[in-house]
Protein backbone atom coordinates (compact mmCIF):
# COMPACT_ATOMS: atom_id res chain seq x y z
CA UNK A 1 0.00 0.00 0.00
CA UNK A 2 1.23 3.63 -1.02
CA UNK A 3 2.17 5.98 1.63
CA UNK A 4 0.82 8.98 -0.50
CA UNK A 5 -2.03 10.28 1.85
CA UNK A 6 -4.33 11.18 -1.33
CA UNK A 7 -3.74 7.51 -2.82
CA UNK A 8 -4.78 5.67 -0.03
CA UNK A 9 -7.74 8.32 1.60
CA UNK A 10 -9.13 9.69 -1.49
CA UNK A 11 -8.39 7.29 -4.82
CA UNK A 12 -8.97 4.23 -3.10
CA UNK A 13 -10.66 2.33 -5.12
CA UNK A 14 -8.52 -0.22 -7.56
CA UNK A 15 -9.41 1.48 -10.82
CA UNK A 16 -8.29 4.70 -9.27
CA UNK A 17 -5.26 3.11 -8.50
CA UNK A 18 -4.48 1.80 -11.74
CA UNK A 19 -4.85 5.29 -12.99
CA UNK A 20 -2.65 6.74 -10.39
CA UNK A 21 0.27 4.03 -11.72
CA UNK A 22 -0.78 5.00 -14.93
CA UNK A 23 -0.07 8.73 -14.48
CA UNK A 24 3.68 7.59 -12.41
CA UNK A 25 4.32 5.61 -15.80
CA UNK A 26 3.65 8.77 -17.76
CA UNK A 27 6.42 10.22 -15.46
CA UNK A 28 8.78 7.26 -16.45
CA UNK A 29 8.85 8.19 -19.97
CA UNK A 30 9.02 11.80 -19.08
CA UNK A 31 5.31 12.66 -20.35
CA UNK A 32 3.94 15.00 -17.88
CA UNK A 33 0.46 14.22 -16.66
CA UNK A 34 -0.10 17.49 -15.77
CA UNK A 35 1.60 20.10 -18.01
CA UNK A 36 0.97 23.88 -18.61
CA UNK A 37 2.48 24.38 -21.93
CA UNK A 38 -0.57 23.48 -23.58
CA UNK A 39 -2.55 26.10 -25.63
CA UNK A 40 -6.05 26.53 -26.29
CA UNK A 41 -6.57 25.14 -29.80
CA UNK A 42 -9.88 25.82 -31.69
CA UNK A 43 -12.76 24.69 -30.88
CA UNK A 44 -14.52 21.28 -32.12
CA UNK A 45 -17.37 23.92 -33.32
CA UNK A 46 -15.27 26.00 -34.91
CA UNK A 47 -13.51 22.74 -36.99
CA UNK A 48 -17.25 21.80 -38.20
CA UNK A 49 -17.47 25.17 -39.77
CA UNK A 50 -13.86 26.02 -41.15
CA UNK A 51 -13.98 22.15 -42.69
CA UNK A 52 -17.29 21.93 -43.58
CA UNK A 53 -16.72 21.90 -47.26
CA UNK A 54 -14.77 19.08 -46.81
CA UNK A 55 -18.03 16.96 -46.79
CA UNK A 56 -18.55 17.92 -50.08
CA UNK A 57 -15.20 17.52 -51.77
CA UNK A 58 -14.31 14.78 -54.18
CA UNK A 59 -11.89 13.39 -52.30
CA UNK A 60 -13.07 13.78 -48.51
CA UNK A 61 -10.21 14.99 -46.83
CA UNK A 62 -7.55 17.98 -47.24
CA UNK A 63 -4.12 17.22 -46.01
CA UNK A 64 -2.89 20.85 -47.16
CA UNK A 65 -5.02 21.84 -44.13
CA UNK A 66 -4.26 21.17 -40.08
CA UNK A 67 -5.69 22.27 -37.10
CA UNK A 68 -5.41 21.75 -33.30
CA UNK A 69 -8.19 20.98 -31.00
CA UNK A 70 -8.57 20.37 -27.23
CA UNK A 71 -10.93 18.04 -25.64
CA UNK A 72 -11.95 15.54 -22.90
CA UNK A 73 -12.25 11.98 -24.32
CA UNK A 74 -16.09 10.48 -23.87
CA UNK A 75 -15.11 7.72 -26.05
CA UNK A 76 -12.44 5.08 -27.23
CA UNK A 77 -12.02 2.12 -29.40
CA UNK A 78 -9.06 1.03 -29.91
CA UNK A 79 -8.98 -1.72 -33.65
CA UNK A 80 -5.25 -2.54 -33.30
CA UNK A 81 -3.25 -0.37 -35.42
CA UNK A 82 -5.65 2.60 -34.93
CA UNK A 83 -8.49 3.95 -32.75
CA UNK A 84 -11.27 6.26 -32.97
CA UNK A 85 -12.18 8.65 -30.56
CA UNK A 86 -14.61 11.01 -29.03
CA UNK A 87 -13.15 14.82 -27.62
CA UNK A 88 -15.67 17.37 -26.24
CA UNK A 89 -14.88 20.82 -25.15
CA UNK A 90 -17.55 23.39 -24.50
CA UNK A 91 -18.70 23.65 -27.85
CA UNK A 92 -19.38 20.05 -28.36
CA UNK A 93 -18.37 16.93 -29.42
CA UNK A 94 -15.56 15.87 -32.15
CA UNK A 95 -14.34 12.39 -33.64
CA UNK A 96 -10.86 12.15 -34.42
CA UNK A 97 -8.81 9.25 -35.38
CA UNK A 98 -5.62 8.15 -34.11
CA UNK A 99 -3.30 5.88 -36.17
CA UNK A 100 -0.11 4.09 -35.15
CA UNK A 101 1.65 5.14 -38.30
CA UNK A 102 1.18 8.86 -37.76
CA UNK A 103 2.16 9.07 -34.49
CA UNK A 104 6.17 9.04 -33.60
CA UNK A 105 7.82 5.41 -33.39
CA UNK A 106 6.76 3.78 -30.09
CA UNK A 107 3.88 6.15 -29.02
CA UNK A 108 0.89 4.61 -30.39
CA UNK A 109 1.81 1.23 -28.52
CA UNK A 110 3.90 2.38 -25.29
CA UNK A 111 1.55 5.26 -24.60
CA UNK A 112 -1.56 5.84 -26.36
CA UNK A 113 -3.03 2.00 -26.08
CA UNK A 114 -2.00 1.49 -22.84
CA UNK A 115 -1.42 5.05 -20.88
CA UNK A 116 -4.29 7.20 -22.54
CA UNK A 117 -7.89 6.73 -21.67
CA UNK A 118 -11.22 8.05 -21.42
CA UNK A 119 -11.81 11.38 -18.91
CA UNK A 120 -7.95 12.10 -19.98
CA UNK A 121 -8.22 15.76 -21.46
CA UNK A 122 -5.59 15.82 -24.67
CA UNK A 123 -4.86 18.29 -27.56
CA UNK A 124 -4.80 16.93 -30.45
CA UNK A 125 -3.80 18.37 -34.03
CA UNK A 126 -4.13 17.16 -37.65
CA UNK A 127 -6.09 17.26 -41.22
CA UNK A 128 -9.75 17.29 -41.70
CA UNK A 129 -11.08 13.61 -43.24
CA UNK A 130 -14.42 12.32 -43.82
CA UNK A 131 -15.30 8.67 -42.54
CA UNK A 132 -17.32 5.98 -44.27
CA UNK A 133 -20.40 6.64 -42.17
CA UNK A 134 -20.13 10.58 -43.44
CA UNK A 135 -18.53 12.30 -40.13
CA UNK A 136 -16.14 14.78 -40.43
CA UNK A 137 -13.34 14.15 -38.33
CA UNK A 138 -9.71 14.89 -37.53
CA UNK A 139 -7.01 12.41 -38.73
CA UNK A 140 -4.39 12.96 -35.92
CA UNK A 141 -0.52 13.90 -36.78
CA UNK A 142 0.23 14.89 -32.92
CA UNK A 143 -1.58 13.98 -29.85
CA UNK A 144 -0.33 15.59 -26.26
CA UNK A 145 -1.79 14.62 -22.65
CA UNK A 146 -2.85 17.98 -21.16
CA UNK A 147 -4.55 16.38 -18.07
CA UNK A 148 -4.95 12.66 -16.77
CA UNK A 149 -8.03 11.91 -15.69
CA UNK A 150 -7.54 9.66 -12.20
CA UNK A 151 -11.15 9.56 -11.05
CA UNK A 152 -13.04 6.95 -14.12
CA UNK A 153 -16.57 8.70 -15.93
CA UNK A 154 -19.45 7.43 -14.74
CA UNK A 155 -20.38 3.98 -16.86
CA UNK A 156 -21.32 5.58 -20.95
CA UNK A 157 -24.82 4.20 -21.24
CA UNK A 158 -26.36 5.43 -18.11
CA UNK A 159 -24.09 8.30 -17.27
CA UNK A 160 -25.10 10.26 -14.30
CA UNK A 161 -28.47 9.61 -13.22
CA UNK A 162 -28.66 10.31 -9.59
CA UNK A 163 -29.81 13.57 -8.98
CA UNK A 164 -28.40 14.35 -5.41
CA UNK A 165 -24.75 13.17 -7.00
CA UNK A 166 -25.35 15.74 -9.63
CA UNK A 167 -25.74 18.57 -7.22
CA UNK A 168 -23.20 17.97 -5.18
CA UNK A 169 -20.59 17.23 -8.33
CA UNK A 170 -22.04 19.91 -10.66
CA UNK A 171 -18.77 19.47 -12.10
CA UNK A 172 -19.05 15.99 -13.20
CA UNK A 173 -22.92 16.95 -14.02
CA UNK A 174 -21.33 19.28 -16.83
CA UNK A 175 -18.97 16.28 -17.96
CA UNK A 176 -21.70 13.72 -18.41
CA UNK A 177 -24.59 16.12 -19.67
CA UNK A 178 -23.45 18.94 -21.50
CA UNK A 179 -27.06 20.21 -21.99
CA UNK A 180 -26.85 21.81 -18.22
CA UNK A 181 -23.96 23.89 -19.33
CA UNK A 182 -26.68 25.85 -21.65
CA UNK A 183 -29.15 26.17 -18.83
CA UNK A 184 -25.84 28.34 -17.35
CA UNK A 185 -25.18 30.09 -20.41
CA UNK A 186 -28.35 31.64 -20.55
CA UNK A 187 -28.35 32.26 -16.98
CA UNK A 188 -25.47 34.39 -17.54
CA UNK A 189 -26.89 35.93 -20.80
CA UNK A 190 -30.16 36.91 -18.94
CA UNK A 191 -28.15 38.74 -16.13
CA UNK A 192 -26.03 40.48 -18.63
CA UNK A 193 -29.27 41.26 -20.24
CA UNK A 194 -31.00 42.88 -17.08
CA UNK A 195 -27.28 44.34 -17.01
CA UNK A 196 -27.76 46.24 -19.78
CA UNK A 197 -31.68 46.93 -19.78
CA UNK A 198 -31.22 49.01 -16.52
CA UNK A 199 -27.93 51.19 -17.90
CA UNK A 200 -29.31 52.11 -20.69
CA UNK A 201 -32.33 53.42 -18.86
CA UNK A 202 -29.94 55.40 -16.73
CA UNK A 203 -29.79 53.13 -13.02
CA UNK A 204 -26.55 53.19 -11.55
CA UNK A 205 -25.50 49.48 -10.65
CA UNK A 206 -23.95 49.73 -7.22
CA UNK A 207 -22.96 47.10 -4.44
CA UNK A 208 -23.90 47.63 -0.48
CA UNK A 209 -23.15 45.38 2.37
CA UNK A 210 -23.90 41.85 2.60
CA UNK A 211 -22.95 41.65 6.42
CA UNK A 212 -25.30 43.29 8.25
CA UNK A 213 -25.66 44.89 12.18
CA UNK A 214 -29.40 44.59 11.73
CA UNK A 215 -31.60 42.10 10.23
CA UNK A 216 -34.17 43.51 8.09
CA UNK A 217 -35.54 44.66 4.35
CA UNK A 218 -37.79 41.61 4.30
CA UNK A 219 -39.88 39.00 6.57
CA UNK A 220 -37.16 36.38 6.90
CA UNK A 221 -35.42 34.81 9.56
CA UNK A 222 -31.54 35.70 8.52
CA UNK A 223 -27.51 33.50 9.03
CA UNK A 224 -25.92 35.02 12.00
CA UNK A 225 -22.23 35.63 12.04
CA UNK A 226 -19.61 37.03 14.09
CA UNK A 227 -17.24 39.67 13.81
CA UNK A 228 -14.17 38.68 15.56
CA UNK A 229 -12.05 42.15 15.68
CA UNK A 230 -15.15 43.82 16.68
CA UNK A 231 -16.45 41.34 18.74
CA UNK A 232 -19.96 41.67 17.64
CA UNK A 233 -22.57 39.84 15.46
CA UNK A 234 -23.67 40.18 12.17
CA UNK A 235 -26.74 38.97 9.76
CA UNK A 236 -25.85 37.91 6.54
CA UNK A 237 -28.44 40.25 4.17
CA UNK A 238 -31.86 39.14 3.94
CA UNK A 239 -32.29 41.58 1.03
CA UNK A 240 -30.39 44.66 0.30
CA UNK A 241 -33.33 47.06 0.79
CA UNK A 242 -32.73 49.89 3.66
CA UNK A 243 -29.35 50.19 2.30
CA UNK A 244 -30.36 50.97 -1.23
CA UNK A 245 -32.88 53.43 0.01
CA UNK A 246 -30.20 55.62 1.91
CA UNK A 247 -28.47 56.34 -1.98
CA UNK A 248 -31.71 57.31 -2.64
CA UNK A 249 -31.83 59.70 0.37
CA UNK A 250 -28.48 60.74 -0.63
CA UNK A 251 -29.21 62.06 -3.82
CA UNK A 252 -28.99 58.93 -6.37
CA UNK A 253 -32.19 58.78 -8.27
CA UNK A 254 -32.19 55.49 -10.05
CA UNK A 255 -29.58 52.60 -8.66
CA UNK A 256 -29.63 48.92 -9.08
CA UNK A 257 -28.07 45.87 -7.49
CA UNK A 258 -27.26 42.51 -8.51
CA UNK A 259 -26.21 39.98 -6.00
CA UNK A 260 -26.83 37.16 -3.52
CA UNK A 261 -29.22 37.31 -0.36
CA UNK A 262 -29.83 34.79 2.31
CA UNK A 263 -32.54 33.23 4.35
CA UNK A 264 -32.07 30.80 7.03
CA UNK A 265 -35.31 28.67 6.29
CA UNK A 266 -36.28 25.48 4.50
CA UNK A 267 -35.86 23.80 1.31
CA UNK A 268 -37.60 22.82 -1.55
CA UNK A 269 -38.21 23.40 -5.21
CA UNK A 270 -38.30 26.67 -5.67
CA UNK A 271 -36.64 28.08 -2.06
CA UNK A 272 -32.59 27.68 -1.82
CA UNK A 273 -30.96 29.72 1.53
CA UNK A 274 -28.26 31.71 -0.61
CA UNK A 275 -30.27 33.17 -3.73
CA UNK A 276 -29.86 35.85 -6.47
CA UNK A 277 -31.96 38.53 -7.05
CA UNK A 278 -31.83 42.26 -8.61
CA UNK A 279 -33.25 44.95 -6.54
CA UNK A 280 -33.86 48.59 -7.55
CA UNK A 281 -35.05 51.98 -7.01
CA UNK A 282 -36.28 54.72 -8.50
CA UNK A 283 -37.30 58.09 -7.39
CA UNK A 284 -40.23 60.08 -8.56
CA UNK A 285 -41.55 56.78 -10.15
CA UNK A 286 -44.69 54.77 -8.75
CA UNK A 287 -45.34 51.18 -8.39
CA UNK A 288 -47.53 51.45 -11.66
CA UNK A 289 -44.04 52.93 -13.46
CA UNK A 290 -42.70 49.37 -11.94
CA UNK A 291 -44.92 47.26 -13.61
CA UNK A 292 -44.57 49.21 -17.15
CA UNK A 293 -41.07 48.78 -16.49
CA UNK A 294 -41.28 44.83 -15.71
CA UNK A 295 -43.31 44.80 -18.93
CA UNK A 296 -40.62 46.55 -21.11
CA UNK A 297 -37.94 44.34 -19.18
CA UNK A 298 -39.56 40.59 -20.28
CA UNK A 299 -40.39 42.64 -24.38
CA UNK A 300 -36.74 42.87 -24.21
CA UNK A 301 -35.55 39.60 -22.25
CA UNK A 302 -37.71 37.10 -24.81
CA UNK A 303 -36.26 39.42 -27.79
CA UNK A 304 -32.63 39.26 -26.60
CA UNK A 305 -32.86 35.09 -25.54
CA UNK A 306 -35.08 34.67 -29.07
CA UNK A 307 -37.98 32.86 -27.41
CA UNK A 308 -41.35 32.94 -28.25
CA UNK A 309 -43.90 35.07 -26.10
CA UNK A 310 -45.96 32.17 -25.53
CA UNK A 311 -43.33 29.25 -23.14
CA UNK A 312 -43.65 25.81 -22.45
CA UNK A 313 -42.79 25.48 -18.78
CA UNK A 314 -43.83 21.89 -18.04
CA UNK A 315 -47.51 21.32 -18.76
CA UNK A 316 -48.21 24.59 -18.70
CA UNK A 317 -48.41 27.42 -21.50
CA UNK A 318 -47.16 30.77 -20.34
CA UNK A 319 -48.34 33.43 -22.91
CA UNK A 320 -46.08 36.60 -22.14
CA UNK A 321 -47.60 38.88 -24.55
CA UNK A 322 -47.92 42.42 -22.95
CA UNK A 323 -49.42 44.33 -21.21
CA UNK A 324 -50.11 41.75 -18.21
CA UNK A 325 -53.10 40.74 -16.14
CA UNK A 326 -53.78 43.01 -13.44
CA UNK A 327 -56.12 42.58 -10.52
CA UNK A 328 -55.93 43.45 -6.76
CA UNK A 329 -55.07 40.75 -3.60
CA UNK A 330 -59.28 40.82 -2.73
CA UNK A 331 -60.72 40.48 -5.87
CA UNK A 332 -58.01 37.62 -6.11
CA UNK A 333 -59.19 35.73 -3.26
CA UNK A 334 -62.44 35.29 -5.02
CA UNK A 335 -62.45 35.13 -8.87
CA UNK A 336 -59.51 33.64 -8.96
CA UNK A 337 -58.99 31.52 -5.89
CA UNK A 338 -63.16 30.99 -5.67
CA UNK A 339 -63.18 32.40 -1.75
CA UNK A 340 -66.81 33.62 -0.71
CA UNK A 341 -66.47 37.52 -0.80
CA UNK A 342 -68.57 37.14 2.52
CA UNK A 343 -65.83 35.05 4.39
CA UNK A 344 -63.09 37.01 3.04
CA UNK A 345 -63.25 39.86 6.26
CA UNK A 346 -64.05 36.98 8.42
CA UNK A 347 -61.41 35.83 10.84
CA UNK A 348 -63.91 32.63 12.32
CA UNK A 349 -64.98 32.15 9.13
CA UNK A 350 -61.93 31.90 7.25
CA UNK A 351 -60.40 29.72 9.92
CA UNK A 352 -63.54 27.68 8.98
CA UNK A 353 -63.46 27.25 5.18
CA UNK A 354 -59.52 26.53 5.84
CA UNK A 355 -60.19 23.54 7.89
CA UNK A 356 -62.72 22.66 5.74
CA UNK A 357 -60.25 22.38 3.11
CA UNK A 358 -57.92 20.51 4.73
CA UNK A 359 -55.60 23.41 5.16
CA UNK A 360 -54.87 24.01 8.91
CA UNK A 361 -53.98 27.81 10.01
CA UNK A 362 -53.28 29.29 13.17
CA UNK A 363 -56.24 31.23 15.37
CA UNK A 364 -54.06 33.18 16.48
CA UNK A 365 -53.16 35.09 12.96
CA UNK A 366 -54.82 38.54 12.17
CA UNK A 367 -57.03 38.61 9.31
CA UNK A 368 -54.42 39.96 6.89
CA UNK A 369 -52.20 36.99 7.63
CA UNK A 370 -55.07 34.42 7.26
CA UNK A 371 -55.69 36.45 3.88
CA UNK A 372 -52.30 35.00 3.17
CA UNK A 373 -53.14 31.48 3.62
CA UNK A 374 -55.87 31.68 1.80
CA UNK A 375 -54.14 33.30 -1.47
CA UNK A 376 -51.08 31.05 -0.96
CA UNK A 377 -53.40 27.72 -1.19
CA UNK A 378 -56.12 29.32 -3.40
CA UNK A 379 -54.85 31.45 -5.88
CA UNK A 380 -51.52 31.47 -6.44
CA UNK A 381 -51.07 28.10 -7.70
CA UNK A 382 -53.25 29.15 -10.46
CA UNK A 383 -51.27 32.33 -11.62
CA UNK A 384 -50.10 30.42 -14.61
CA UNK A 385 -49.79 33.82 -17.27
CA UNK A 386 -47.97 36.67 -15.63
CA UNK A 387 -50.44 38.38 -13.17
CA UNK A 388 -49.97 41.46 -11.06
CA UNK A 389 -51.75 41.20 -7.54
CA UNK A 390 -51.92 44.34 -6.32
CA UNK A 391 -53.55 46.00 -3.19
CA UNK A 392 -51.98 44.79 -0.44
CA UNK A 393 -52.45 44.85 3.43
CA UNK A 394 -50.41 47.38 4.87
CA UNK A 395 -49.88 44.98 7.79
CA UNK A 396 -47.84 42.53 5.91
CA UNK A 397 -46.30 45.40 4.20
CA UNK A 398 -44.36 47.01 6.29
CA UNK A 399 -41.80 48.93 4.10
CA UNK A 400 -44.89 50.07 2.18
CA UNK A 401 -45.98 53.33 0.91
CA UNK A 402 -50.19 53.80 2.70
CA UNK A 403 -52.70 54.24 0.04
CA UNK A 404 -53.92 57.66 -0.04
CA UNK A 405 -57.73 56.23 -0.49
CA UNK A 406 -57.11 53.72 1.95
CA UNK A 407 -54.42 53.92 4.53
CA UNK A 408 -55.21 49.44 5.28
CA UNK A 409 -53.47 49.63 1.83
CA UNK A 410 -50.26 49.47 0.32
CA UNK A 411 -49.56 50.60 -3.04
CA UNK A 412 -47.46 47.65 -3.64
CA UNK A 413 -47.53 44.77 -6.23
CA UNK A 414 -46.62 41.10 -6.73
CA UNK A 415 -45.77 39.33 -10.02
CA UNK A 416 -46.19 35.65 -10.79
CA UNK A 417 -45.92 33.88 -13.20
CA UNK A 418 -46.10 29.80 -13.63
CA UNK A 419 -47.90 29.76 -9.78
CA UNK A 420 -44.55 31.13 -8.29
CA UNK A 421 -43.57 34.42 -7.21
CA UNK A 422 -41.40 36.31 -9.48
CA UNK A 423 -41.20 39.78 -8.52
CA UNK A 424 -42.17 42.13 -5.36
CA UNK A 425 -42.43 46.35 -5.60
CA UNK A 426 -43.95 49.06 -4.14
CA UNK A 427 -44.12 52.91 -3.40
CA UNK A 428 -41.66 53.39 -0.93
CA UNK A 429 -42.27 54.70 2.99
CA UNK A 430 -40.82 57.77 2.97
CA UNK A 431 -42.34 59.22 6.27
CA UNK A 432 -39.77 58.40 8.93
CA UNK A 433 -42.67 58.81 11.75
CA UNK A 434 -44.83 56.16 9.83
CA UNK A 435 -41.60 53.71 9.35
CA UNK A 436 -40.58 54.26 13.07
CA UNK A 437 -44.47 52.76 14.09
CA UNK A 438 -44.59 49.84 11.75
CA UNK A 439 -40.81 48.77 12.81
CA UNK A 440 -42.01 49.35 16.43
CA UNK A 441 -45.13 47.19 15.85
CA UNK A 442 -43.11 44.76 13.95
CA UNK A 443 -40.65 44.12 17.53
CA UNK A 444 -44.18 43.41 19.02
CA UNK A 445 -44.81 40.52 16.77
CA UNK A 446 -41.56 39.52 17.11
CA UNK A 447 -41.71 39.59 20.80
CA UNK A 448 -44.95 37.50 19.93
CA UNK A 449 -43.02 34.64 18.54
CA UNK A 450 -42.91 35.80 14.96
CA UNK A 451 -39.06 35.22 14.07
CA UNK A 452 -39.67 36.64 10.72
CA UNK A 453 -40.69 40.15 11.82
CA UNK A 454 -38.10 43.06 11.01
CA UNK A 455 -36.28 44.54 14.11
CA UNK A 456 -35.90 48.26 14.85
CA UNK A 457 -33.59 49.95 12.50
CA UNK A 458 -32.88 53.57 14.19
CA UNK A 459 -30.04 54.54 11.45
CA UNK A 460 -33.14 53.86 8.43
CA UNK A 461 -35.23 56.32 10.06
CA UNK A 462 -32.70 58.74 10.68
CA UNK A 463 -32.09 58.90 7.12
CA UNK A 464 -35.69 59.12 6.02
CA UNK A 465 -35.69 62.21 8.47
CA UNK A 466 -33.12 64.24 6.18
CA UNK A 467 -35.98 63.12 2.84
CA UNK A 468 -36.32 60.52 0.61
CA UNK A 469 -37.72 61.98 -2.74
CA UNK A 470 -41.75 59.73 -3.58
CA UNK A 471 -39.84 56.50 -4.72
CA UNK A 472 -40.92 53.07 -5.86
CA UNK A 473 -38.53 50.05 -5.43
CA UNK A 474 -38.53 46.39 -7.21
CA UNK A 475 -36.76 43.42 -6.29
CA UNK A 476 -37.05 40.31 -9.01
CA UNK A 477 -35.75 36.93 -8.56
CA UNK A 478 -32.67 35.96 -10.86
CA UNK A 479 -33.11 32.46 -10.07
CA UNK A 480 -37.05 31.79 -10.52
CA UNK A 481 -37.13 33.50 -13.72
CA UNK A 482 -33.78 31.28 -15.37
CA UNK A 483 -35.96 28.24 -14.12
CA UNK A 484 -39.00 29.93 -15.88
CA UNK A 485 -37.29 30.65 -19.22
CA UNK A 486 -35.20 27.55 -18.90
CA UNK A 487 -38.31 24.82 -18.52
CA UNK A 488 -36.37 23.68 -15.19
CA UNK A 489 -38.46 22.80 -11.83
CA UNK A 490 -36.14 23.02 -9.02
CA UNK A 491 -33.82 25.71 -8.09
CA UNK A 492 -31.13 23.82 -7.58
CA UNK A 493 -31.35 23.23 -11.65
CA UNK A 494 -30.75 26.33 -12.19
CA UNK A 495 -27.56 27.65 -9.21
CA UNK A 496 -24.44 25.93 -10.18
CA UNK A 497 -23.78 24.80 -6.64
CA UNK A 498 -26.89 24.56 -4.32
CA UNK A 499 -26.96 23.99 -0.84
CA UNK A 500 -27.23 20.09 -0.13
CA UNK A 501 -27.19 18.47 3.18
CA UNK A 502 -24.18 17.18 4.73
CA UNK A 503 -23.10 13.22 3.73
CA UNK A 504 -22.07 11.50 6.80
CA UNK A 505 -18.61 9.91 5.96
CA UNK A 506 -17.66 6.71 8.37
CA UNK A 507 -13.88 7.36 9.75
CA UNK A 508 -11.84 3.99 8.87
CA UNK A 509 -8.75 3.27 11.25
CA UNK A 510 -5.53 3.10 10.53
CA UNK A 511 -6.66 -1.26 9.47
CA UNK A 512 -9.06 0.11 7.39
CA UNK A 513 -12.30 -1.28 9.52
Amino acid sequence: MSNNLGETLIFDNQYEQQRIEKSKNLKNLDIAPYPHNIKKGSSTKEFKEQFAYVLESEEKRDESKSLSVNGRIKFLRVMGKAAFVKIEDESGLLQIYVARDNLPDGFYNDVFKKLIEVGDIISVAGFPFVTKTGELSLSVTSLTLAAKSIKPLPEKFHGLQDIELRYRQRYLDMIMNPEVKEVFKTRSNLVRIIRRFFENRDFLEVETPMMHPIAGGANAKPFITHHNALDIERYLRIAPELYLKRLIVGGFEAVFEINRNFRNEGMDHTHNPEFTMIEFYWAYHNYKDLMKLTEELFDEILKELDLPKTIIYGDMSINFSTPFKKISWANSLSEIGGVPKEIIDDKDAMLSYLKEKGEAADPKLSIAKLQCELFDNFVEPKLINPTFITHYPIEISPLARRSDENPDIAERFEFFAAGTEIANGFNELNDPLDQYERFTKQIDDKNSGDDEAHDMDEEFVHALGYGMPPTAGQGLGIDRLVMLLTNQHSIRDVILFPAMKPIKKEIKDEDGE
